[in-house]
């Protein structure tokens, strides 16, 4: 007997835009996105980028970057391009000259120096910045048809959640959309070992 996966299959209420979350349906696989909440940061014509929310490192930047700030700020991966390279998100908006808004008080990038002279000074709490290795992106188009394809639910979520989120946010997620994809949840994440 086959199992009918299109109960699995969740309607985009939301479009993808900056400042919106995606969470991966239980089958996509790979290392990055299997089971991921992936924050949107740029939406354009040209293409999508945004930033993995649920795959901690036990990394410290300290220990990455010399002349970081003797703090234990952990990376996480923010996807499988340019994973070489450090990326934050901020709620300190105007205190990071040339940051970039996502929403609200939310922002991405700016001046890094500036960042880490204001850390060394005490004046960023945890909660108010954090950090990847890596981004993920889709060319043109491609996002769409991926979200079409039933790969990715498109959700509104709050700031807070943003910056706490941890390795439970997908499952954090799922709650928060209810229905069938309450059923993710306890799908095994390989039904061949079940």
């Amino acid at each position: 007997m086959l199992l009918d996966l299109d109960i699995f299959k969740i309607e985009n209420k939301l479009s993808p835009r900056k400042g919106r979350v995606l969470i991966a349906e239980p089958f996509l696989p790979g290392d990055y996105f299997s089971r991921s909440t992936v924050l949107l940061v740029q939406c354009s014509e040209d293409g999508d980028v945004g930033f993995i929310l649920n795959k901690p490192t036990d990394l410290l930047i300290k220990d990455l970057f010399k002349g970081f700030p003797d703090m234990e700020f952990n990376a996480f991966l923010g996807g499988p391009v340019s994973n070489d390279k450090l990326f934050f998100l901020h709620k300190l908006g105007d205190k990071i000259p040339d940051s970039l808004q996502i929403s609200g008080e939310l922002f991405w990038s700016g001046d890094f120096n500036h960042l880490t002279s204001l850390m060394r000074a005490g004046l960023v709490e945890e909660e108010e910045v954090r950090f990847f290795l890596g981004y993920s992106g889709w060319s043109a188009g491609q996002l769409e048809a991926e979200i079409a394809d039933h790969s990715w639910v498109v959700t509104e979520p709050t700031v807070e959640s943003i910056l706490t989120s941890d390795e439970n946010f997908w499952n954090e997620s799922i709650k928060s959309i209810g229905g069938n994809a309450l059923l993710w949840q306890n799908f095994p994440e390989n039904p061949e070992f079940n």
